[in-house]
């Protein structure tokens, strides 16, 4: 599990009026892990295309940091000068790691399919890099980890599963909280919010704090 805390502040400028809480991704899952745990949120998916960057020399856990950061950053950059004032910006990027190898969303129904034969009968990682951006306040980046196992899975499970559409969007084409509902065999552990995009043990004191800084 890796943490990381700059320094490296944002313009000090002292908002008028309550901080209003932005969310740099398009994810519903992230978003209503914001509403369960009372924060009113607006998305705004960044304009950052993660696709065509790679880690280099950091590992992928750095990495998920790392892209947190650049998502953040650039919804920030995008909005106007007085909604950056006054706004709490989270960027998130969530890695699923299988010996050593990023399993990121699946682009078709073959991948995703691989994917979870990848998975099937073994253990994982998931790792998922936060980014919170506030006026006056330092920038907060870290990334948090968390361990699967997931029990053997039929193939006409699985090829019932990618017929339903249910892994579109998803790291390592599944999400914890639906496979369990459904009664997949998956055992954790950690926070399950890193599985499902957003570590809320961690993030959750940062943002009360820092949804406070203008007040």
């Amino acid at each position: 599990m890796l943490t990381r805390e700059s320094a490296e502040s944002l313009p000090r400028e002292t908002a008028s009026a309550a901080l209003s809480l932005r969310l740099a991704s398009a994810s519903p899952r992230r978003a209503l892990l914001l509403r369960e745990h009372g924060f009113e949120h607006e998305a705004v998916p960044s304009p950052v295309d993660d696709t065509d960057l790679a880690p280099g020399c950091s590992t992928l856990t750095q990495w998920t940091a790392a892209l947190a950061y650049l998502k953040a950053r650039a919804a920030l950059e995008a909005m106007r000068e007085e909604e950056r004032r006054r706004s709490v910006v989270v960027g998130a990027d969530t890695t699923v790691i299988k010996a050593g190898r990023a399993l990121g969303k699946p682009a078709d129904e073959r991948e995703a399919a691989r994917t979870l034969r990848a998975l099937s009968g073994g253990g994982h990682e998931v790792a998922t890099g936060v980014c919170v951006l506030a006026p006056g306040r330092p920038r907060i980046i870290f990334a948090d980890t968390a361990r699967v196992r997931v029990g053997e899975l039929p193939g006409a499970l699985i090829d019932e599963y990618i017929a339903s559409g249910g892994w579109r969007g998803k790291a390592g084409a599944y999400n914890l909280s639906e496979r369990l509902a459904a009664g997949w065999p998956i055992e954790f552990e950690g926070d399950p919010g890193t599985i499902m995009g957003l570590p809320m043990r961690r993030l959750e004191p940062i943002l009360r704090r820092a949804m406070g800084a203008g007040r």
